[in-house]
Order: C-alpha cells, then sequence, then structure tokens
C-alpha cells in the first residue's frame, strides 16, 4: 500500500467508496469541478491509499488559519472513507498519520475531527490514532440550504 497526494483519476472510485459509506450517489462531474478548485487553493490536502493500483481510502484535511495568540493554523479532519473489505488494516492510520506529517510541515499546532458519536468502530479507530473524545466535545448542526431564487448572501 502507498499513500500519495490524491489525483484526478482517483475522483470516480473515491464516488465508488463514498457510495459504500452514505449508501447515496456522488456527482462525479462536480466532484472532478471541486477537486481541481481544491488543486488550485493550498488550503485543501487531498490524499489517496493505493493498494494494486486500486483506491482503499482516502482522507480530506482543511487548513484553517487561526485569529488569536500566535495565529497557528490548525487542521480539520474530514470524509476520512477506508474500503470496507480493507478495514482493520493500516489503512486509515497510515493515511491519518500522512496527513498529520503534512499538517506538521504546514505549521498547523492541532488536528480537529468531527464523527457521529454512534459510529462506535469509527470514535474507537479515533482514539486509537491519539485522538482523545474526552478533551473537548464536538459540536455538528446541519443547515438548511438556501434555493438559488432566495438569493445570498457575500
Amino acid at each position: 500500500m502507498i499513500i500519495r497526494e490524491m489525483v484526478a483519476d482517483d475522483i470516480g472510485d473515491l464516488a465508488k467508496l463514498y457510495r459504500q459509506f452514505w449508501s447515496e450517489e456522488s456527482c462525479v462531474k462536480t466532484m472532478h469541478k471541486q477537486f481541481i478548485k481544491f488543486q488550485k487553493n493550498s488550503s485543501h490536502i487531498l490524499l489517496s491509499a493505493i493498494e494494486n493500483n486500486k483506491l482503499i481510502g482516502s482522507v480530506m484535511g482543511v487548513i484553517c488559519e487561526e485569529l488569536y495568540g500566535d495565529c497557528k493554523p490548525f487542521l480539520v479532519l474530514e470524509n476520512m472513507i477506508v474500503d470496507k473489505e480493507h478495514r482493520n488494516q493500516g489503512v486509515g492510520k497510515a493515511l491519518i498519520s500522512e496527513l498529520e506529517e503534512i499538517a506538521t510541515t504546514r505549521n498547523c499546532t492541532q488536528v480537529i475531527l468531527v464523527t457521529e458519536s454512534n459510529r462506535i468502530d469509527a470514535c474507537k479507530f479515533y482514539e486509537s490514532a491519539g485522538y482523545s473524545p474526552r478533551t473537548h466535545n464536538g459540536f455538528k448542526k446541519k443547515l438548511k440550504m438556501r434555493n438559488k431564487s432566495q438569493g445570498s448572501y457575500k
């Protein structure tokens, strides 16, 4: 297995991995457009785990700038996915390890993530990777999407 930066050719297989988790289709064309946008923006880190020329896992990190103290950036870990046939084989830990290494070289002081508390296996995994649920509380709120006809904020 190798961990490398994601390439555009990974997007179709990534959509298949996401379907395993969310049980819904992703628009591959839109994913490609978003991937191109991310490539132009240095705040997004997209990693792929590859085995036998097949995508078996992926993670996204988003570097956020801080506005207090020494104003050091932090990283938000998002969209971690490992193929169901490759779980519990070190793929996730390898992805997180590489993401943390990149975050360190980019001067990030911490990694933040949120996962649903009912995802017991995911919670155990993140704890085994050194993330503590006891030191902080994470919260999440889904927002209602506005119709384009309602206008937008700038």
